[in-house]
């Protein structure tokens, strides 16, 4: 079966993305942090085909370390799911400069920085896909005002991914970012629109249905195109 690798998975929308590829039959790599607090996802693991790894997305020697350890081990599927929103701030205002920095590296450097690590693995797959989860709020096209530490980590991560796709296109490689909704989830809040469960219906449609002409595209969670 085909094997998939989630980052953030302990939680929200990560957790929900293991739940589906492991109901699917699929190989699922399961990465979080601190897998001792990772209940549900540890009672999922009881099913035989999740496995979870501990990672910190933001320890470059923890990824390499990861990456050593699937070596020869082919990925079809890699989701950048892990992902903060740091200090929210009112407009006009940066309140700690270090908790912007901090974002920004987990938001760009280190889903790259995965991307890139397990770039072995997804050559060794059959028309591999890399599904990162960005925002809306990192549209430059789209965007409003305010909340500058996380619509400039999520405008860097879609710069960085299209240029990833286009370099990973003509190795068959299919790279596309997507807006997941305002999701019911610790980060998006009670009074958000949908469930995680909706969110991932409508994201794993779309990474389904992606082929290598899609790479580099921006989608909403409906499958709906979203300007850069």
């Amino acid at each position: 079966m085909p094997t998939v690798f989630i980052t953030g998975a302990s939680r929200g929308i990560g957790l929900e993305f293991a739940k589906h590829y492991a109901g699917l039959g699929w190989q699922v790599i399961a990465a979080v942090r601190a897998p001792d607090t990772a209940t549900a996802l540890s009672s999922l693991s009881a099913g035989g085909n999740v496995s979870i790894e501990r990672l910190d997305v933001t320890d470059d020697a923890a990824v390499d370390a990861v990456a050593a350890k699937l070596k020869g081990h082919a990925i079809d599927l890699l989701i950048n799911n892990a992902g903060i929103y740091g200090d929210r701030d009112a407009a006009l205002s940066i309140s700690n400069f270090d908790s912007y920095r901090r974002v920004l590296a987990t938001n760009i450097a280190a889903p790259m920085k995965v991307a890139l690590s397990l770039l072995p693995n997804l050559k060794l797959a059959d028309h591999a896909k890399i599904l990162t989860i960005s925002s809306r709020m990192g549209s430059i096209g789209l965007s409003g005002g305010g909340s500058y530490v996380y619509r400039s980590s999520k405008a860097g991560v879609n710069a960085a991914m299209h240029a990833l796709a286009l370099d990973l296109k003509p190795q068959g490689i299919t790279a596309i970012v997507a807006h997941p909704g305002w999701v019911r989830t610790d980060m998006g809040g009670s009074g958000a629109d949908i469930s995680v469960q909706e969110s991932v219906a409508g994201l794993t449609a779309v990474v389904a249905r992606a082929t290598l002409a899609d790479s580099g595209r921006f989608f909403n969670y409906d499958g709906a195109e979203l300007a850069w």
